[in-house]
């Protein structure tokens, strides 16, 4: 099939995580941006009638606009290779490394990646052993500001940053309520950046560094979906030597994890200019206020043409 000719596109957004409404954000954007790029684009949700509808009508491509567990932890992308229809996006084993943050954390470490001191506490662990005994250790051991998230996810949902001893506990419960196990790491203070990786036949590269500042002083939920919560710098601010660094930290952290397509790697950059790996994402938001386009509007390109090379990679790679 020439790169001329328009494929049969199916968008997957929506499903049942928490973020549900994001997704269908996403999932509209990305639809819009393939229809402009002459592809035959269906939106669908990721409902009990998706795989036979998928193994019935075969689309050309599927590109998965799904965040949280419905898309991001390897099932469908499994189940979308079982039935050997091509896929934008990383293969199902490497969702899984990427969705657990404390494996992804883990595996960057064993790269040479810097990523900040943490102890991962199951929630059974934290009933069992009492959760003061496990505080106070964890006080002990990690010292000064924390932060504290859920060992999956995104969208900043369940992750506080604690300055107060007294606010650990409830910190703990907001992150167990959006998975079983919580990671609990020393705070870096630096400036926090998002770097896309846009890889498309073989070749990966760093899109525009976007640069965070929440108004807030948080890039919480609020701040990555309300507008005009967040000022974003792209390019970003930091000096050419810093960026440098970052970028290839980002596309160390890409090519560790064994990510394919698309990713967006976030990092804090400290003052020494060293970028501490925070979490990779393996379906990024691609929403209006999202990181990944603005990268792309600052990258001197747009989404029609970044998501049209990636649809058009995943049909050539095939199944």
């Amino acid at each position: 099939m020439s790169d001329s000719t328009g494929l049969s596109v199916v968008v997957l957004a929506g499903g049942i995580s928490h973020e549900r409404d994001v997704s269908l954000r996403s999932g509209r954007r990305v639809a819009d941006a393939l229809t402009e790029a002459g592809h035959r684009v269906e939106l669908r949700d990721p409902d009990a009638g998706l795989l036979p509808y998928l193994a019935e009508h075969r689309p050309d491509v599927v590109f998965p606009a799904l965040h949280g567990s419905s898309g991001e932890d390897g099932t469908l992308l499994e189940l979308l290779a079982a039935l050997r229809i091509p896929t934008v996006g990383s293969t199902g084993a490497a969702a899984r490394r990427a969705w657990s943050k404390p494996v992804a954390s883990s595996l960057v470490a064993g790269a040479g990646g810097a990523v900040p001191e943490s102890i991962v506490l199951s929630h059974e662990a934290f009933r069992e052993l009492g959760a003061a005994s496990v505080l106070r250790v964890v006080r002990e051991a990690l010292p000064g500001d924390l932060v504290v998230k859920p060992g999956s996810g995104g969208s900043a949902q369940g992750v506080t940053i604690v300055a107060a001893p007294a606010d650990l506990p409830r910190a703990m419960v907001d992150a167990f309520t959006y998975a079983d196990v919580a990671v609990v790491e020393r705070r870096v203070i630096g400036t926090e950046l998002a770097v896309a990786i846009v890889e498309t036949d073989g070749a990966a590269r760093a899109l525009t560094a976007v640069e965070i500042v929440p108004s807030a002083g948080v890039y919480s939920f609020q701040a990555r979906y309300n507008a005009g919560e967040t000022t974003f710098f792209s390019p970003c601010r930091l000096s050419e030597e810093h960026v440098e660094r970052a970028t290839a930290a980002a596309l160390a952290a890409h090519r560790t994890l064994g990510l394919r397509d698309l990713s967006r790697v976030d990092l804090i950059v400290d003052d020494e200019g060293t970028p501490w790996f925070l979490e990779a994402n393996v379906l990024p938001g691609l929403t209006e206020t999202s990181l990944v386009p603005l990268a792309i509007e600052a990258s001197d390109t747009d989404a029609s043409t970044v998501y049209d090379g990636l649809v058009r990679t995943a049909a050539r790679r095939g199944a």
